[in-house]
């Protein structure tokens, strides 16, 4: 059983900041991984896992001077863009194959999208603290 909780946040200033934050570092994640898996395609070459696109893109970037700061949103965030992207990558491959409705081919994000979200599983450890704030990593203790 999956057990999905929708909030409705009214974070302060320094909190917007950091859920600002990870929106922008999810979706480069999501649109880098794209990018990957589109070149491998369209070129022939070996389709690159979630987990080979997990260290590069994750792990191997946040120790760049260029990427350093992916290391200040929670890696489960950026963990989840990627399995997003897995998800809806799959799901074209499945379509183009004919073992699912025909749908399109996964868009890059855009940042002037408003729709803007990312998940926090629950090995995020996000929780919902004694006075009925909703307490998530490196952004703090959220009204709701």
């Amino acid at each position: 059983m999956q057990l999905r909780c929708s909030f409705r946040l009214y974070p302060n200033g320094p909190q917007r900041q950091a859920l600002a934050r990870a929106f922008g570092c999810a979706r480069v994640v999501f649109n880098d991984g794209l990018r990957a898996r589109e070149t491998a395609r369209t070129g022939g070459d070996a389709f690159p896992t979630t987990g080979d696109l997990s260290t590069t893109l994750i792990t191997e970037a946040k120790k760049t001077d260029e990427r350093a700061w992916s290391g200040e949103v929670s890696a489960v965030v950026l963990q989840q863009a990627l399995r997003d992207l897995d998800t809806a990558y799959r799901t074209f491959v499945d379509a183009l194959k004919g073992t699912r409705p025909r749908v399109g081919a996964p868009r890059f994000k855009s940042r002037k999208d408003n729709r803007q979200a990312v998940r926090f599983t629950a090995n995020a450890r996000w929780r919902i603290t004694t006075g009925g704030d909703l307490s998530l990593p490196k952004v703090g203790d959220v009204r709701v």
